[in-house]
């Protein structure tokens, strides 16, 4: 994520989404292929990359996760006055 440009708040999910998924899956697939150096590697890219969108997406938006809760770029408590994803959000 490039720290210099602001992305949406629909643009940050989706690459949290995706990226998510693709943590979820490669982990699958280290389950059973441990030594598998490529997956790891793709496993490593793509966990860095889902954290720093959830970071960027704390600093702009305010928490997905307990991990980025304690960031100290978001506005404290604020996100909980915003829409939650379930009142049309994204």
């Amino acid at each position: 994520m490039n720290k210099n440009c602001k992305y949406s708040r629909e643009q940050l999910m989706n690459t949290i989404n995706q990226v998510s998924f693709a943590v979820d899956d490669i982990k699958l697939y280290l389950d059973t292929h441990p030594d598998d150096e490529k997956a790891l590697e793709f496993f490593k890219e793509k966990v860095m990359v889902r954290n720093e969108a959830l970071k960027e997406y704390a600093a702009q938006y305010g928490p997905l996760t307990i991990d980025t809760g304690d960031d100290a770029c978001s506005r404290q408590w604020d996100w909980v006055m915003q829409p939650w994803p379930w009142e049309g959000v994204c």
